[in-house]
C-alpha cells in the first residue's frame, strides 16, 4: 500500500466515523418532507455505507469491520459523554444550561438505536460486498455498491426506528420514518455508486505482504 492510499484510507475512515456521529445527533430530530416524517439522521447517515465499500475496496473485510466496530464504540462513548456532563453541576454563575440536557441526553437511546443498527446492517453490507467480489472480482463495481444497500439498507432502517421510537411515536409515523429512510437511502445509493471508482482497490495479498 502506498502512502497515498494510506492517506485516502484514513481521510475515507475519518469521513465513516464523523458520518456516523452527525446522524446519531442530528437523529434527535424528527423533520416533515415531501409529507413524510423523517429523522435528521437519515440526511447523511446513507453516505457511510458507500463509505464503507470504499473502506473494504481499499483495504478489504477485516478492516472494514474493525472500522464499523470502532464506530460503534466511540458513539456509544459519545452518548455517554452527553450523559455525564448534562447531570454534572452546572456553573450557576453562567446559568442552569439546562438546555444541554434537555437536547442531548436523549441521545444515548437514539445511539443504542444506531448502533445495533449499524453494526448489524454494515456486517450484513460486508458479506454481501464480499459475494459479489468472489462472483465478479474487479468488474462491475457498481455492483458491490448495488446490492450491499439493497440487503443493509431496508434492514438498518427497521432496526433502527424500531429500537429509536417503539413506544414514543405513534406507529404511522414510524412507519412513515421507514419508509422515507429506505427511499432516501436508495436514492444516496444511486448517487454514491460513482465513488467506488474514486479509490484504487489493493491486490489480495497485501496485508501478507506487510506482515512480512
Amino acid at each position: 500500500m502506498t502512502v497515498r492510499t494510506l492517506q485516502i484510507l484514513v481521510v475515507v475512515c475519518v469521513l465513516y466515523v464523523s458520518a456516523q456521529i452527525f446522524a446519531d445527533i442530528t437523529s434527535l430530530r424528527i423533520l416533515f418532507i415531501a409529507g413524510l416524517s423523517i429523522d435528521g439522521g437519515t440526511l447523511i447517515y446513507p453516505f457511510t455505507f458507500t463509505l464503507r465499500d470504499m473502506v473494504h475496496k481499499v483495504a478489504g473485510a477485516s478492516v472494514a469491520r474493525t472500522l464499523i466496530i470502532t464506530a460503534a464504540v466511540i458513539n456509544l462513548l459519545m452518548a455517554g459523554l452527553f450523559w455525564v456532563v448534562s447531570n454534572l453541576p452546572a456553573d450557576m454563575a453562567v446559568g442552569a444550561q439546562e438546555e444541554f440536557g434537555v437536547v442531548l441526553a436523549p441521545v444515548l437511546r437514539i445511539v443504542m438505536a444506531s448502533i445495533v443498527a449499524e453494526v448489524v446492517s454494515e456486517l450484513i453490507d460486508t458479506e454481501m460486498y464480499e459475494v459479489w467480489v468472489k462472483r465478479f472480482g474487479q468488474s462491475k463495481q457498481w455492483g458491490r455498491v448495488l446490492l450491499s444497500n439493497a440487503v443493509s439498507v431496508p434492514i438498518d432502517s427497521a432496526l433502527f426506528v424500531l429500537i429509536a421510537f417503539w413506544g414514543d411515536l405513534p406507529t404511522d409515523v414510524i412507519f412513515s420514518i421507514f419508509i422515507a429512510n429506505v427511499l432516501v437511502k436508495g436514492g444516496v445509493t444511486l448517487l454514491s455508486i460513482p465513488g467506488i471508482y474514486l479509490v484504487k482497490e489493493q491486490p489480495k495479498d497485501w496485508l501478507k505482504k506487510e506482515s512480512a
